[in-house]
């Protein structure tokens, strides 16, 4: 009786998911950065094997990227639709600016991930509205990439600052500081700067984050 060919090796754990995977993933990237996800840091939250996640995923930059996605997507899809083009656009740039503050990791994976599947999904979410507005064809890829390069770039720089002054105490003391300093500044070689130091005390990143949108926008309509 012919022997019978052996049984390729069953997964070390059959409910461990790519899903179950990025969660974990997503906990230590908030808790610890970058630098604090590694897979044998993965494998203790797990309760598994390094080799059981190797199941999933390959390496650490195809973990990252799918976790980007995975953050992007989600945030994207809880919001109600707008009712304009304009709205719609603030809208996915509070979006961006909530999830690039509530995981300070994510941005600069926005910015280089090799396969930016979240980016795109920004861009498209943007660009989409950007046509509804009825901007030329022509002027199109330069006001989305103008929005999106806007959007990023100020989410990255607020989490930053947030990350850098905890709690909101030590914030208003460095603001309050840097805006004395802006009065006592050369009259003659700074005096925009002086003219608006007490802005800067009061501001309001999220408020002003929504302005600066909204400028954009302002540009983008007087240029159709």
């Amino acid at each position: 009786m012919a022997k019978k060919a052996p049984r390729a090796p069953a997964r070390r754990d059959a409910a461990l998911s790519q899903e179950r995977i990025v969660g974990a993933a997503i906990e230590l990237l908030d808790e610890q950065g970058e630098e604090g996800l590694t897979f044998r840091a993965l494998a203790t939250r797990l309760a598994t094997g390094s080799g059981a996640i190797y199941w999933h995923v390959t390496n650490k930059s195809e973990l990252l990227v799918v976790a980007t996605n995975a953050v992007v997507a989600r945030t994207l899809s809880d919001r109600l639709p707008s009712s304009s083009p304009r709205k719609a656009i603030r809208d996915v740039a509070v979006c961006v600016f909530e999830i690039v503050d509530a995981h300070p990791w994510l941005g600069a994976q926005l910015w280089r991930a090799p396969s930016p599947t979240a980016m795109l999904q920004i861009f498209e979410r943007i660009g989409r509205q950007v046509q509804a507005l009825g901007v030329r064809g022509s002027a199109q890829f330069t006001s989305v990439s103008a929005l999106v390069s806007y959007i990023l770039g100020v989410s990255v720089q607020n989490a930053e600052s947030r990350r850098t002054f905890e709690p909101s105490a030590d914030r208003a003391e460095f603001l309050a500081k840097e805006a004395t300093r802006w009065k006592e500044l050369d009259p003659e070689e700074y005096s925009f700067t002086r003219s608006v130091a007490t802005q800067l005390r009061k501001h309001d990143d999220r408020t002003e984050f929504l302005a600066g949108i909204d400028l954009i926008l302002a540009g983008i309509g007087a240029s159709k």
